[in-house]
This record gives structure tokens, C-alpha cells and sequence, in this order.
């Protein structure tokens, strides 16, 4: 299902994580968020079309597992699953990276950057 522009290790996973959303929602569940609402609470506020596509997609590519906790009306929790964990420390570096090299940021939590148990 996976489309990659070429065997590039980079440009492939740009393809699969690059868009603006993906990495966004990836450290939302790393900080503990499971449900489509708390996501749409994030300040990068993300629309809800955008977001069921996102969650869609990163489901189809394994990063992301979802689980229904209702029934009426039908809603799901999310879950990353080993490959969608596997990016955190990626996730870490580019919180060093900015902290170095961009203004002004707000510094990640300790657990955050600690990372899953």
C-alpha cells in the first residue's frame, strides 16, 4: 500500500511521515493522548477532515492502531504501535535540534523526552 517515490531512506520516510500532521499527532499519543477529540485540543489546531484522514493513512502504513471504547455513537481510542513508536527518538532529536537552533520554544516534558516506558 506503501508509495514511495524512490529507495531513499529519507525521501521514503518523508512519504510516509513528512506531511504537516503526522509527527504532530505522533507526539500527541507519546503524551498520552488516545482520542480524536483530545487531538483536535492540540494548539497547532488541526481541522477534523485533516485529522480522520491523517489517522486513516497512518493506520494503512501500521503506525497507529485503533480500538473502539463506544459503541453509540461508534468512537475509537488510538494507539501507536511498535512502528509508530519506533519514531520517538527521532522525535527527541528534532526537540534538541530546535532547542538549539530555534528561538523561543517551549522546552518538551522531562517524560517526553525520556520517552515510552
Amino acid at each position: 500500500m506503501e508509495d514511495f517515490r524512490s529507495g531513499c531512506p529519507i525521501a521514503s520516510t518523508l512519504d510516509l511521515v513528512g506531511d504537516r500532521w503526522t509527527l504532530v499527532i505522533v507526539r500527541d499519543m507519546l503524551n498520552g493522548k488516545q482520542r480524536y477529540s483530545e487531538f483536535l485540543d492540540a494548539p497547532e489546531r488541526i481541522t477534523t477532515n485533516i485529522l480522520a484522514d491523517r489517522l486513516g493513512k497512518m493506520e494503512a502504513a501500521g503506525l497507529i492502531s485503533r480500538s473502539p471504547y463506544q459503541t453509540r455513537p461508534k468512537r475509537h481510542a488510538y494507539a501507536l504501535t511498535p512502528k509508530g513508536l519506533a519514531l520517538h527518538p527521532i522525535l527527541r532529536e528534532m526537540c534538541i535540534w530546535a532547542g538549539h537552533h530555534i528561538a523561543d520554544r517551549w522546552t518538551p516534558p522531562e517524560a517526553f523526552m525520556r520517552g515510552p516506558h
